[in-house]
């Protein structure tokens, strides 16, 4: 561990915290335009890991889970170095856009180039200054617009330590995901920072149920790390990999009539919405191909053809995967002492 952390020309030493602000391409208008960057640094050795929320804009869930991450007790005892960001995309955060002001996805846009088109500029500088001085990281999102998530965790399970965190994250279902070009997940592999993706909620919405698993997972990843005391009594919330996923896709336009739900257990055959015209008369059905757990769907009763409704995951034991779920569930009722 460093004695000093510099970001943007600020230095942090060992037990400081400090509230940076990441200069990046102004507006037209002239106004400066910053990312920030929150750090906290433990006076004991430990890893340097980044948090870092609306990378998509519209996806905010993971604001608020770092507002809580930040401000929580636990904090007190941190080993090591947390970097925390809980607006990246900040042009599309004021736009409430999952884009950038030139329609160019920032998760598609690492590593980057200091002399390219504004995603490329962003994605360097926060490649440049954030993600190359950590060891860890974890990439909080949510569903897209009208869609919604079961909180889960996307990662490289093949690698032994990325699957490690993945299961101290504490949530019952696990996504082997390969990395995208262009992604930051991509681009932190590249440089050997092993990263975790934690998908919950809705685009524009606050969901408490995911913002709350979140946090006590960002905390969990903490403690696993060793960065963080281990808790007295932990519950025990047993992670699942997914052997498949996919979505299952409207065969005609019309209206939707929902009949299963996030979080649903299908069975091959089971009827997970009808398609209608406007006067009624059913038009298509929405069929589970496999027994499986509905992890993602649209929410808007409106459908064109071959628009992707539901996205099902496959486990071997299914029953056990909503046993966790539902235990997740009741530990997270109570106000959580963060």
């Amino acid at each position: 561990m460093q004695d000093v952390i510099t970001i943007a020309g600020v230095a942090v030493a060992r037990g400081e915290t400090r509230k940076i602000e990441l200069p990046i391409v102004r507006l037209y208008t002239d106004t400066e335009m910053a990312i920030p960057v929150y750090v906290q640094r433990g006076k004991k050795s430990g890893p340097t890991i980044f948090v870092c929320a609306a990378l998509h804009g519209d996806e905010l869930n993971g604001v608020e889970i770092i507002s809580r991450l930040i401000n929580s007790k636990a904090l007190r005892s941190l080993r090591g170095t947390l970097i925390a960001v809980p607006v990246v995309n900040v042009y599309g955060v004021l736009q409430q856009s999952r884009y950038l002001p030139d329609r160019r996805d920032l998760n598609r846009s690492f590593p980057g180039s200091a002399r390219g088109s504004l995603a490329a500029r962003m994605a360097h500088v926060f490649l440049d200054e954030i993600v190359s001085k950590c060891d860890y990281g974890i990439d909080l999102h949510t569903g897209a617009l009208h869609r919604s998530n079961l909180p889960q965790i996307r990662a490289n399970l093949d690698d032994q330590q990325t699957r490690a965190m993945a299961a101290a994250f504490g949530v019952p279902v696990l996504l082997n995901s390969t990395l995208r070009d262009g992604s930051l997940r991509q681009a932190a592999a590249d440089l050997g920072v092993r990263i975790l993706l934690y998908e919950a909620g809705e685009a524009l919405r606050f969901d408490e149920f995911c913002i709350r698993a979140g946090v006590k997972g960002v905390l969990n990843v903490l403690r696993h790390l060793q960065m963080l005391p281990p808790k007295k009594s932990p519950h025990g919330i047993e992670p699942f990999v997914a052997r498949r996923s996919g979505w299952l896709r409207a065969g005609d336009s019309g209206i939707v009539n929902h009949k299963r739900h996030l979080g649903d257990h299908v069975h091959k055959g089971d009827t997970l919405a009808t398609i209608a015209d406007l006067y009624g008369n059913e038009l298509d059905k929405v069929v589970a191909d496999a027994d499986g757990i509905i992890i993602g769907m649209q929410n808007i009763p409106l459908v064109q053809e071959g628009e992707a409704m539901y996205h099902v995951a496959y486990f071997h034991e299914p029953n056990e995967v909503l046993e966790n779920l539902e235990l997740l569930q009741d530990t997270l009722l109570p106000e959580e002492n963060y």
